[in-house]
């Protein structure tokens, strides 16, 4: 089964399980095929998470191929000014829009790095139907064809205005977009692995590129780039075994955090739909984010107390500030204010005839990213340079703003709410693979579904 936000990309998925691949190699061509098909956020200049579940080791092995800022940035290069600007200013859009937005793409290292230790297809015959597709083009659909045209940042690039658009209009639904650049890109892929994009031609059209628009990525940045194999972390929630990504994952210990809480609240005895179960939803995933704002971020710089956040001393803590009848003030439980973190992520959940399952999650940050695409490859640049605490320090900023962890430094990555997630009931048996896009709503998403499969005993779908 290949559950995705692309129909075409899905098929491709079935296709590799019906060539004998397994649950990873069934990804990664869902991973390459979501950038053509689903461009605002599929992709190969981006990053994420993935979860792996292979059932005859029975272990869950999580990877992190988060995006991560160039070397040589420094806040004066990215934002033009030593001093941190207003809110307001309009500095902010240069890590938003511009080549300057995009930090060291993951997308592709990570995707490959979980073929080489999991697949069991050669990676040319993965991205065979990968390339075709591109090659062949898609049928653009109402959403794709509505999505360009909102997409302000797309008009502002020479590439990509050629690739998106005809005429000065976004292209129609039903008219053909071939990606001849990205098949290009996806050959050198899958001739070469992950060299053929963080060195050699491709390499040299992205650091090039850079060159010649004030970017800051550097042949050193990509060639150096390494996905990680960390620990996932999980907790028993009513006897149900919980699994999803750690730092620099965010909305990995807001999910766990919020469940935790829950695990001690009976909220089945109200209707899933009661305005009890909201508010006590709502209650612990304030709680949730309290932990994920103040105290995560990139592990490889931030020491991350993960077993303090997940205690049952600080779980019995943030529990018994929970009123059943109201919402509790803003100076018992900071607020959460959500922090510039698009909701254009997308997520994809694979399972194979043996058991074995992927749950990823990954991003260009903004819808589109940066807008910017590299010129000769197809590649879109993401946006990811946003996500850092610029103002950490300044007391009005309570949301990611607010962590030490996810201020801005160069080589760190930036903090994510992404949340790949995969549930094991009480006999151990693989129970649920779930994950979600929306930005800071990600863990919101999860919880949902997870409380409604089992405390409600709700149907997904």
């Amino acid at each position: 089964m290949v559950v995705s936000q692309n129909t075409l990309s899905s098929e491709i998925g079935i296709e590799i399980l019906d060539m004998g691949g397994n649950a990873v190699d069934a990804a990664v061509a869902v991973g390459f095929s979501l950038a053509t098909t689903l461009p605002r956020a599929g992709n190969l200049g981006g990053g994420g998470f993935m979860l792996i579940y292979l059932k005859e080791k029975d272990e869950v092995f999580y990877i992190d191929y988060r995006s991560k800022s160039p070397r040589n940035s420094s806040i004066e290069k990215l934002l033009g000014t030593k001093e941190i600007p207003d809110r307001d200013s309009q500095r902010w859009e240069r890590v938003d829009y511009t080549y300057l937005a995009s930090a060291v793409p993951g997308t592709v290292y990570g995707l490959l790095e979980a073929h080489k230790n999991f697949g069991k297809l050669s990676l040319q015959d993965i991205m065979k139907p990968v390339i075709s597709q591109a090659e062949e083009g898609i049928v653009v659909s109402s959403d794709l064809s509505y999505v360009i045209g909102v997409t302000p940042q797309l008009k502002s690039d020479k590439e990509s205005f050629a690739i998106y658009f005809e005429d000065d209009e976004p292209l129609k639904e039903f008219s053909i977009m071939k990606r001849p650049d990205l098949a290009s890109t996806f050959q050198q892929i899958s001739k070469n692995g992950a060299k053929g994009f963080y060195e050699g031609e491709v390499a040299n059209k992205i650091v090039d590129a850079m060159n010649k628009n004030n970017g800051l990525i550097t042949h050193e940045d990509l060639k150096n780039y390494k996905s990680f194999f960390r620990m996932p972390i999980g907790i028993n929630y009513k006897g149900y075994k919980v699994f999803t990504a750690a730092p620099p994952s965010g909305g990995g210990i807001t999910l766990l955090t919020s469940l935790s809480i829950l695990n001690s609240i009976d909220i089945n005895k109200y209707k899933s739909d009661a305005t009890k179960t909201y508010h006590f939803l709502a209650e612990a995933l304030r709680r949730g984010h309290n932990n994920r704002s103040h105290f995560v971020g990139d592990p490889e710089y931030f020491d991350v107390p993960i077993s303090d956040l997940l205690s049952p001393k600080r779980i019995k803590e943030l529990t018994s500030s929970i009123d059943a009848n109201k919402a509790s003030p803003v100076e018992d439980v900071k607020a959460f204010k959500k922090a510039k973190e698009s909701k254009d992520t997308t997520h994809f959940s694979i399972i194979d005839k043996d058991g074995n399952a992927v749950s990823n999650t990954y991003t260009l940050g903004l819808s589109f990213g940066s807008g910017v695409t590299i010129p000769g490859t197809g590649i879109l640049m993401n946006s990811q340079m946003n996500n850092f605490a610029y103002r950490y320090g300044d007391k009005t900023d309570i949301g990611r703003g607010a962590s030490p962890g996810n201020r801005f430094e160069p080589g760190k990555k930036p903090m994510s709410t992404m949340a790949p997630t995969i549930i094991f009931d009480e006999n151990d048996d693989l129970f649920l693979i779930t994950g979600s896009p929306g930005g800071s709503d990600i863990p919101a998403a999860i919880l949902r579904v997870i409380t409604g499969v089992i405390d409600f005993n709700l149907d997904i779908g």
